[in-house]
């Protein structure tokens, strides 16, 4: 559910999707959510890797990634809620760029992976379910996981705009989706810091 609402919410991820949809059509936009969903997929696993890498090392480090990661919710939550207050906003228009699956798919792979919002995310998402005794194919299935769910949702978006003029209604949407996203980091958050998640 927290990768859905990560892939769902409004970023430059979303914006490089919607842009290239528009201006490439289907074959690009589709490329692009798939470069996008590997690039995620990496970044999960790596991130992963790291927290585990980390706690392996050092018995300080959970302490540390429990109330940094709070803060990373707690800095997202308010982010995402003054988004979604300040209500709907036009995305700019379409960029003309080439309409090549090949450049669709590496623009989808290069945000992902050069995006600092992800690795926050992951820092504050994974913080408490990773153990210094965590085994490599939970790891290898945390960014799987990603992967597939980050991809299926801008392959979904990409498909979606392309059968039509429909964007408008995700322009009227996004509001909601930081708000929810919004009141969900703060219930991480004190979950976290209350020790039950």
């Amino acid at each position: 559910m927290v990768f859905t609402l990560g892939a769902m919410s409004p970023g430059p991820s979303l914006a490089v999707v919607l842009r290239n949809t528009i201006s490439g059509g289907r074959k690009q936009g589709i490329a692009t959510g798939v470069g996008h969903g590997i690039g995620f997929g990496i970044y999960a696993f790596t991130a992963a890797l790291g927290l585990a890498t980390a706690l392996s090392v050092h018995s300080g480090v959970e302490v540390l990634l429990k109330w940094g990661g709070t803060l990373i919710l707690l800095w997202l939550g308010i982010t995402f809620l003054s988004h979604a207050l300040s209500g709907t906003k036009d995305i700019d228009g379409p960029v003309e760029i080439e309409s090549n699956g090949v450049t669709g798919f590496l623009q989808g792979f290069f945000i992902a992976i050069f995006n600092p919002k992800i690795l926050a995310w992951m820092l504050a998402l994974y913080s408490p379910f990773i153990e210094a005794d965590v085994v490599l194919s939970t790891l290898i299935g945390m960014g799987v996981l990603g992967m597939v769910i980050d991809g299926t949702w801008y392959v979904s978006v990409a498909s979606f705009l392309s059968k039509g003029d429909k964007i408008n209604t995700l322009r009227r949407k996004a509001h909601i989706v930081d708000g929810a996203m919004g009141v969900l980091m703060f219930v991480f958050a004190g979950l976290l810091v209350t020790g039950t998640l």
